[in-house]
């Protein structure tokens, strides 16, 4: 099924065989059209009339964006304007339109509908087309800070269930299921209602951590564990020199333990601000010192495996002051997936202010509004890239401290950018000194016991949804993150293997929609997930949240209210699957058909975030697009010095048209992971030794090293190297999407998809993008639809040259 998607993108037109194109500002010719000429490139403004009767233009060797330019209504790409929302009545045909010479672009006849209508080759899809209409501002940068122009405040108030019976208006194809979606919608309705009458709602039950953990007040320090499994708890520590006998707990009937600690006598609190502490439990399996669940800081001690559990309370003068206000949600979202311990271009890990100092204006400049940190919750294990969480409310010690995580969120909101955190609560490590599995000394504490509770490929462990404890420990971690250290909304880590008891693990999703609600699918899982939507947007309207899900579930981004998940967007990640696809194949068995189909799949009203690669294609095992396409040559040809060669020439061009027709089509919002944007080099690859399985077979490390566990930006700002053509173009195309805001208009209209000429038209918003896949022939004269009359100009351009 083809889903109807809101807004388009546009024309580009490469020949990538034969020709002398290179990736440099210098002889790639990019035109973007700046009144300002803010870039260093060639400049292209075309000229036209709306007296005239056709669209006449060469398109050779070119990858193109078009605008009317009577709707040209800012001075620079760097202006920051919204799409307005567009109303309209009268229906019209769109006529095919013949382009003539380099320097005219005429459009004969408009359409102006909101209708259901064909994409020029069968396919339906739903299209407003805007005439005329002007963009609104919506917010304007000034050098480094950015003014909010706010609407109205909204009231921080998680509202009560709705009905739960829109899903069904929306989409029929539900009402099949709706005895699965029904009950599903029954156990929110009854957590919520068992939440109000004994937490006193969500607001109250989302705040654990001012309940449970190391609790400061005037007198002293209270700590509360959940341990129901252990049979007695002692608080231990440097300040009692790790004495179980000085400091024992008390259990309640719920097993949760607890002890108060008195101020000493001269008023000082009676754990030291970064002392170390540990909960020591009789357990069924032994005596275990455990880091407390609800820790705010742990530290790896040097010489030392497991980390250590610190008391973090730091005086007032020592604590940081968040200054600048969080920036409005922009309505389109173009994400810079990051990592900030390979931030850096040296074999190192990097820190939380070097970040701060040196890849957060990198981030800004390069046209992003948003920057998702991967790897913050602390996890003991590097190499697990931050997935195999040990301490769920501690940032990782190995970045720097909590004080200088809050200066980098507050400096990238002095920027503008949305800071958004890669958040895992999917599964969490295996490990038991210093994580949460057997905490209590048995298996079924926080996860399912048994195999339930133990993801095979992950070497995880699986949290227990339907647990009251477990639901009050995940909820109020994702609002500890939000109310601490204001972070601006969440990428939900591994939502798929939540929503399934299968985990998606062997498992082809078709679409079928049985495939989504039947006894595979984890109810209790799917309503933490409403759950936490809720509180969220409740009570941080302006938060920001994006699940990972390679299934589809229907209603995964539509309103709890409604009978939906909740989540503000879906990751969209059958695009970058079908791009390394694509990629394995020959120029010549590139499908168009299949490009839009995988670009366009996508359910209505659902908005979702498209990416050509993550961080997952990065990964040592697997091949970024670049290397994909270059492959070794990237070693040898990417200096201008000396002569490209045709590989490089093809690569270079492919990768700038993939990553714009996947933002031009393939969703609301657009993620790209550091470094790709100028085509990295080679793979991530963490330090790591030689690792001896039981069975005696000793899989080789990389001797612990560095080298490919960093990243290269020197490469993309090198004048001298190829790369930076590739930089400045990705740049190019976020401050054209900030300009125009095409990936959230309402109109969307695909013209051609040409198997022969190899050929993909498409309008979105007020811009027309042309592609030339073919990987011999250019094209002039050739007749491109459009449904705004108007002179037309190139905004942005590849053109490969032929010797």
């Amino acid at each position: 099924m083809v889903y109807t998607i809101s807004g388009i993108r546009f024309p580009v037109l490469p020949s990538l065989h034969n020709s002398r194109f290179r990736g440099d500002r210098r002889t790639a010719s990019l035109p973007v059209f700046l009144r300002n000429n803010s870039f260093s490139r060639k400049t292209l403004a075309l000229k036209s009339s709306h007296d005239s009767d056709s669209l006449s233009s060469a398109i050779a060797k070119s990858d193109k964006v078009l605008i009317p330019q009577d709707q040209d209504n800012s001075a620079s790409l760097t202006d920051q304007l919204e799409t307005p929302d567009i109303t309209s009545e009268d229906t019209q045909n769109l006529e095919d339109l013949t382009m003539e010479d380099e320097d005219k672009y005429n459009i004969s006849e408009a359409a102006s509908s909101y209708r259901h209508i064909e994409d020029g080759q069968g396919s339906v899809v739903s299209s407003l087309v805007d005439v005329n209409i002007p963009a609104k501002k919506a917010s304007v940068s000034v050098g480094r800070k950015s003014k909010i122009v706010s609407d109205e405040v909204k009231p921080k108030i998680i509202p009560p269930p709705g009905t739960g019976q829109k899903i069904y208006e929306i989409d029929p194809s539900l009402l099949a299921h709706r005895d699965h979606l029904d009950f599903r919608y029954g156990q929110y309705k009854r957590l919520c209602y068992e939440i109000d009458k004994h937490e006193g709602g969500l607001d109250t039950f989302s705040r654990g951590y001012e309940k449970f953990g190391f609790i400061r007040s005037a007198t002293g320090i209270t700590y509360r564990e959940w341990a129901p499994g252990a049979k007695s708890a002692a608080l231990i520590g440097d300040f009692n020199n790790w004495n179980p006998n000085a400091d024992v707990m008390t259990r309640n009937e719920f097993g949760v333990w607890e002890i108060f600690l008195p101020n000493n006598v001269d008023g000082s609190p009676p754990i030291p601000h970064g002392s170390r502490v540990k909960i020591r439990m009789d357990t069924p399996s032994g005596i275990k010192d455990s880091i407390p669940a609800w820790i705010k800081f742990s530290v790896q001690a040097p010489g030392e495996i497991p980390y250590s559990g610190i008391y973090y309370d730091p005086p007032e003068e020592e604590k940081y002051v968040f200054k600048h206000p969080q920036p409005k949600r922009p309505k389109s979202l173009r994400i810079y997936e990051s990592h900030i311990g390979m931030s850096s271009p040296e074999p190192k890990i990097n820190t939380y202010v070097n970040f701060r100092d040196d890849v957060l204006p990198r981030i800004k400049r390069l046209g992003y509004n948003a920057v998702q940190i991967m790897a913050i919750q602390e996890h003991s294990y590097y190499a697990s890239f931050g997935y195999h969480v040990t301490n769920f409310f501690a940032p990782s010690s190995r970045f720097g401290t909590p004080e200088e995580l809050k200066s980098l969120i507050d400096r990238a909101h002095e920027l503008g950018l949305l800071v958004l955190m890669d958040i895992v609560h999917s599964h969490a490590s295996n490990n038991t000194l210093d994580g949460l599995n057997m905490f209590d000394g048995t298996d079924g504490h926080y996860f399912h016991p048994g195999s339930r509770g133990y993801h095979w490929m992950w070497d995880s462990r699986l949290f227990n949804y339907g647990s009251w404890e477990v639901l009050r420990y995940l909820l109020s971690n994702a609002r500890w993150w939000l109310d601490e250290y204001k972070f601006d909304g969440f990428r939900f880590d591994g939502v798929t293997s939540m929503m399934y008891t299968h985990h998606g693990l062997e498992v082809a999703f078709t679409g079928n929609y049985n495939e989504y609600f039947g006894f595979a699918t984890d109810v209790d899982a799917v309503v933490y997930l409403m759950l936490t939507n809720d509180v969220i947007h409740g009570l941080f309207p302006e938060a920001v949240t994006i699940g990972e899900d390679v299934s589809g579930m229907p209603t995964f981004c539509l309103p709890t209210q409604d009978g939906g998940i909740g989540f503000d967007y879906r990751l969209h990640m059958a695009i970058a699957d079908k791009w390394i696809e694509i990629l394995k194949k020959n120029d010549e068995d590139w499908k168009m058909g299949d490009i839009i189909h995988t670009l366009t799949n996508r359910r209505w009203l659902e908005k979702c975030v498209a990416y050509a690669e993550s961080h997952d294609q990065a990964l040592v095992g697997d091949k970024t697009i670049a290397f994909w396409l270059m492959d070794k040559d990237m070693y040898d040809f990417m200096a201008l010095d000396r002569p490209s060669t045709p590989i490089i020439d093809r690569g270079i061009a492919l990768h700038k048209m993939i990553r714009l027709i996947t933002m031009g089509l393939g969703g609301e919002g657009y993620l790209n992971f550091m470094g790709n944007e100028f085509g990295h080099p080679e793979w991530i690859d963490f330090p790591r030794g030689d690792q001896h399985l039981p069975n005696g077979v000793v899989v080789p490390g990389n001797n612990n090293s560095f080298d490919k566990c960093r990243r290269r930006f020197d490469l993309g700002d090198a004048d001298y190297l190829r790369y930076q053509g590739m930089q400045e173009f990705d740049q190019a195309m976020q401050h054209l999407e900030e300009k125009f805001g095409f990936m959230t208009a309402e109109h969307q209209y695909i013209s051609r998809k040409n198997e022969g000429d190899k050929i993909i038209v498409f309008e979105r918003g007020n811009l027309i993008f042309v592609f030339n896949f073919h990987w011999t022939n250019s094209y002039s004269d050739y007749r491109v639809g459009c449904s705004t009359p108007g002179k037309y100009k190139v905004y942005l351009c590849v053109i490969l040259w032929q010797d």
